[in-house]
């Protein structure tokens, strides 16, 4: 398919040339033409009808051609072995796969392996041996299902290819002719070329909403059959996490889903990093944009930014290794019990990470307030502090309030800080020196492991994932709502 994307450019790149060629050729015969655009207008029209029509076809095959093949080998398996089950009809078609991809790794002469395959006889010892012989490795005997099933997917694979390389050359030189035929130097191509551009914008800003749109139906589609097992008010008003079935509660399709502690959980480390982050991050930002100098800003502030860009797992290992402990210690000297892994733990690592998400944003906003404000200011008699206070942060408090909702959301998705620093017990308790975990560890911790995609231990991993991200997307909308409703304007 590469080739097949590479040939196109190079088509492209021809057809680009002749149009210009073409365009040049026509003006210089008659030099009292005017065009009505610019010459790479034109040699932009022959490239985009050259290789955009066949590009568009090539990336269509490639992404439906796939299941389509698998759905005719997995038919032609299920019609010569019926007496399988679904589950072994599946196992074959994996190890089928595999075994295709080796064969069309050597890239053998697939004539041979036809003909191999249709040899009067033919058992599948005779075309193990044949394949060894070339050089495919196996583990064991495959069955006569695998290899049969390979050896059609190789076929059809080579089949796949050369259609799409024949129908997107014949698009792509359909495309130059039509092009070639249609260049003149009256002709709109500016007009052509700008709404071809156009469309890729519209195509490039749909694809964050469709993405968006598909991850979210994913979701509510396995959330819905989530719900199907187990009941609402399981889920919602459950104390307790346990997501374990009973012989007796697997055909009732009950079990321990508490949602509530994983809640708590999350919200309470999440407001504990807040109350360490935003006091630190705000102080900082009003420091950087109104008392420090434009040299020692210009210093610390990238200095500080570095905080946001260090991986979270580097935190975790840091709350587990240092923080935690040093806690511990702290505590049993001060007479406490504080566990390694605790919300205070979590909660102050976490504030350390996203003081950077207030600071840098705060100081944008507050260093955006008009001069003529402070200036106001002190012409009436304030402080500098008096400034502070009355002026500058009311007029920044919109931006400030969103600053903080972002650093909260992001609080609220974190993973490994939680995983190392808090630990992965759900528990539903107020104090801040025991551990608890979070939605989003829950999240990974059941989707980890061999289980089906039809089991409620499983798809209980996409309720709680539907269920914050409604929690962020309300945050979010408020975060919006709070800066348009207090946003002042600013001559």
């Amino acid at each position: 398919m590469l080739f097949i994307v590479l040939g196109l450019v190079v088509a492209g790149l021809i057809a680009f040339i002749v149009g210009v060629a073409r365009i040049k050729i026509a003006t210089n015969i008659n030099p009292t033409i005017k065009m009505h655009s610019r010459v790479g207008y034109y040699g932009t029209y022959s490239l985009i009808w050259t290789t955009v029509p066949a590009l568009i076809v090539t990336l269509l095959w490639s992404s439906i051609s796939p299941h389509t093949i698998n759905m005719v080998v997995k038919a032609d398996i299920m019609k010569s072995a019926p007496q399988l089950t679904k589950a072994e009809h599946t196992l074959i078609m994996g190890h089928a796969s595999l075994l295709a991809e080796r064969i069309l790794a050597l890239n053998l002469q697939k004539n041979e392996i036809l003909l191999s395959a249709q040899r009067s006889m033919a058992t599948a010892g005779e075309l193990f041996q044949f394949l060894k012989k070339e050089g495919v490795v196996f583990g064991g005997l495959p069955q006569p299902h695998v290899i049969s099933a390979a050896l059609n997917l190789v076929v059809l694979k080579e089949q796949s290819l050369w259609f799409i390389t024949s129908i997107a050359s014949v698009l792509s030189l359909v495309g130059f002719l039509y092009a070639f035929i249609r260049v003149r130097p009256r002709m709109q191509a500016r007009n052509s070329v700008e709404a071809v551009v156009l469309a890729g914008f519209i195509f490039a800003s749909m694809i964050a909403v469709l993405t968006t749109f598909g991850i979210v139906a994913s979701v509510v589609f396995e959330t819905v059959e989530f719900f199907n097992h187990v009941s609402l008010d399981n889920f919602f008003l459950g104390t307790t996490w346990d997501p374990r079935f009973t012989s007796a509660d697997l055909n009732r399709g009950e079990g321990q889903f508490g949602f509530l502690p994983l809640l708590w959980g999350t919200l309470y480390i999440t407001f504990v990093s807040l109350l360490f982050a935003v006091p630190i991050g705000l102080h900082t930002a009003v420091y950087l944009s109104e008392y420090a100098s434009t040299r020692f800003r210009n210093v610390v502030k990238p200095l500080l930014e570095i905080l946001a860009g260090i991986p979270t797992i580097v935190y975790g290992f840091f709350a587990l290794i240092t923080f935690g402990p040093f806690l511990r210690d702290t505590g049993a000297i001060l007479g406490f019990d504080i566990t390694s892994t605790s919300v205070l733990s979590a909660g102050m690592v976490m504030g350390i990470m996203i003081i950077p998400f207030v600071s840098s944003l705060s100081d944008d906003i507050i260093s955006a307030v008009p001069q003529s404000l402070r200036e106001g200011s002190y012409g009436l008699g304030a402080t500098k502090s008096e400034t502070i206070r009355r002026i500058i942060l009311p007029a920044a408090l919109p931006g400030i309030v969103g600053a903080v909702l972002l650093a909260a959301s992001r609080a609220i998705g974190e993973t490994m800080i939680v995983v190392l620093a808090a630990g992965i017990a759900a528990n539903l308790t107020i104090n801040p020196l025991e551990p608890v975990t979070t939605i989003t560890v829950k999240i990974v911790s059941q989707l980890t492991g061999d289980l089906e995609f039809n089991s409620p231990q499983t798809l209980v991993a996409f309720a709680l994932g539907l269920t914050l991200f409604m929690m962020t997307l309300i945050l979010n909308i408020y975060a919006l709502y709070i800066v348009r409703k207090y946003k002042e304007q600013y001559d």
